[in-house]
């Protein structure tokens, strides 16, 4: 009977170790308990700690409650200004319901990772390529917004969106290196404008003040010299000022407008270059020459009236074909 009895008492005993190990539950810190009795969602959910469940009749899900990090994957697509990229992205996202992401999505983390990717695709469609390069924070709260609205019926709360990388075609980005080259260049050459206006304006003002005194002149083109002798140069250039050769041209007084006799030559002792004469004692000779062939013409003969002195250009031909004849034949 005792023994019976004892048997008995075992029997329950581990009955009982057994129902409490079937029962028994562990929920972690960062982790909500969903509990189902016979198919139906219990109001309470199991905070975190030890729980018990009635084996066979509830069931219990676990739902993680830390922020998930989920990368998009790279979404191909054309910008408003026809621009072929490929943008890859990241969400942050957390449970923060976990009864609605248990029963009203089958799969949270599937519906946010392809809501994200639908996103992506549409932004990038809406957006031009300046504001995917440099306009990334306007674009990701966008994004967040649109991932954020389907998900609030999850239980689901989008932390952040970050858009990670663009990825332009060779083409574009030759392009854009040669559109950022020629603005630098266009800068540069604006630069060196306004440095030349700059320095054309000093110019300007210290050729004044040379002008008002001849003296500056003359120290400046020493001190050239000393700075290009300080170099032990073995060959010296030397620039002659225009405003030197000015002044000699002033001082020189006007050569005889004659030609020079050999007296005159033996007296000087010097040879000389012949001077041409002035434009108008010029234009009268050609004057008076033109007047005689004239004349000449008129009478038939192409000589000169008797007694008239030969033209310099020469007698012309008479009636009888001799050439330079001084009278007529009757």
């Amino acid at each position: 009977m005792v023994e019976e009895l004892v048997t008995a008492g075992v029997s329950v005993a581990a009955a009982g170790v057994v129902y409490v190990m079937a029962a028994a539950r562990v929920v972690k810190q960062y982790e909500r308990g969903v509990v189902f009795r016979l198919g139906r969602l219990r109001s309470s959910l199991r905070g975190p700690g030890f729980t018990m469940i009635v084996p066979g009749v509830d069931r219990l899900r676990k739902v993680n409650l830390q922020i998930v990090t989920m990368p998009v994957p790279a979404q191909e697509g054309i910008t408003r200004d026809n621009v072929t990229v490929r943008v890859d992205a990241v969400v942050y996202f957390k449970v923060v319901e976990a009864d609605k992401a248990v029963v009203n999505v089958e799969d949270y983390r599937f519906a946010v990772s392809q809501m994200a990717q639908t996103s992506l695709r549409s932004i990038i469609g809406k957006s031009d390529l300046d504001d995917l390069l440099s306009n990334r924070e306007k674009l990701n709260q966008g994004l967040e917004l649109m991932i954020d609205s389907p998900a609030v019926g999850w239980g689901v709360q989008i932390d952040r969106v970050e858009i990670k990388d663009v990825s332009l075609p060779e083409t574009m980005k030759r392009s854009m290196a040669r559109q950022a080259e020629a603005d630098r260049e266009r800068r540069a050459r604006i630069i060196n404008a306004d440095a030349e206006l700059q320095a054309s304006k000093k110019l300007a003002e210290a050729a004044h003040q040379m002008a008002d005194e001849p003296a500056a002149l003359q120290l400046r083109l020493l001190q050239t010299v000393v700075a290009v002798a300080a170099e032990k140069n073995s060959t010296l250039v030397l620039p002659f000022p225009v405003e030197l050769l000015r002044f000699l041209e002033r001082a020189t007084p006007h050569a005889s407008q004659t030609s020079y006799t050999p007296e005159a030559e033996q007296e000087q002792g010097a040879q000389r270059t012949p001077v041409t004469p002035r434009v108008p004692e010029t234009q009268a000779v050609l004057q008076a020459a033109l007047q005689q062939v004239q004349q000449q013409l008129q009478r038939g003969a192409g000589v000169p009236e008797s007694g008239a002195a030969p033209s310099e250009f020469g007698a012309g031909t008479a009636e009888s074909g001799t050439p330079g004849a001084n009278s007529r034949q009757d």
